[in-house]
């Protein structure tokens, strides 16, 4: 592709990658354990690949011909870990902007022996538009983005239109986006956002029930015993 293709094809998209926006996440000054530091010289090397301003070529990327899952948002990398180890056969592309979480995400994959995982550390939304080709990825993964509670702040979620139109045409035919929030308000806004994409089918009559890949985390199962609830929205690409 050449370069007045690229610059086309970015023209082309939702976001404009080259103007200001606002962004889903605050970058959080956090302390790096000796664990998760030693994790990332040792680790950071062979799993974390560098923000590109071009497509990623995903067998390249992993040696390996296999069906790819987005994880956006992998927090501390529990989740994200459990659902590799689980799909060995699937490659896992996780996107974390917080040095902590991929420190110990590295580190959980070094315990657990995962060879189905890379790494970037770069604003999902510029990681889907530049980096993530059209049509190439076998799912995607957002669970408990940052729900943005106060009613000033709800421009700041992840999932807008916008957004979900740009990662949809990332999603292959036949491929599923699954999100998952403990935040009401925010599964409304979900079910709306999804439900109006036209590249997206709803697999359930609204919620869907929580997939068995993905597990409950202790701060999830504490909230369910105090009563609090929790939301699974699974669409499929039409």
């Amino acid at each position: 592709m050449t370069d007045s293709e690229n610059d086309a094809n970015l023209r082309s998209l939702p976001y404009d990658p080259t103007e200001r926006r606002i962004r889903s996440f605050v970058t959080r000054a956090g302390r790096l354990s000796t664990a998760q530091a030693r994790a990332l010289d040792t680790l950071g090397p062979a799993f974390c690949l560098p923000f590109d301003k071009q497509p990623l070529d995903l067998d390249a990327a992993f040696g390996r011909q296999a069906p790819t899952i987005l994880e956006i948002g992998t927090g501390m990398g529990e989740t994200t870990a459990h659902i590799a180890a689980l799909m060995p056969d699937k490659n896992f592309l996780g996107v974390e902007v917080h040095m902590p979480g991929i420190g110990s995400l590295l580190k959980l994959i070094g315990e657990r022996g995962l060879g189905n995982l890379k790494l970037v550390r770069h604003d999902a939304v510029e990681v889907v538009t530049q980096m993530i080709a059209p049509e190439s990825l076998a799912a995607a993964h957002i669970f408990f983005p940052d729900p943005w509670h106060k009613a000033r702040h709800n421009k700041r979620r992840l999932i807008q239109p916008p957004f979900v139109q740009l990662l949809s045409s990332r999603i292959m035919h036949g491929g599923y986006l699954h999100c998952a929030t403990d935040w009401e308000d925010y599964a409304v806004q979900m079910l709306d956002v999804l439900s109006a994409e036209p590249a997206l089918k709803n697999t359930a009559d609204g919620y869907a029930q929580r997939p068995p890949y993905r597990p409950v985390t202790k701060f999830e199962n504490r909230g369910l015993k105090l009563g609090h609830g929790v939301w699974d929205l699974v669409f499929e690409k039409r």
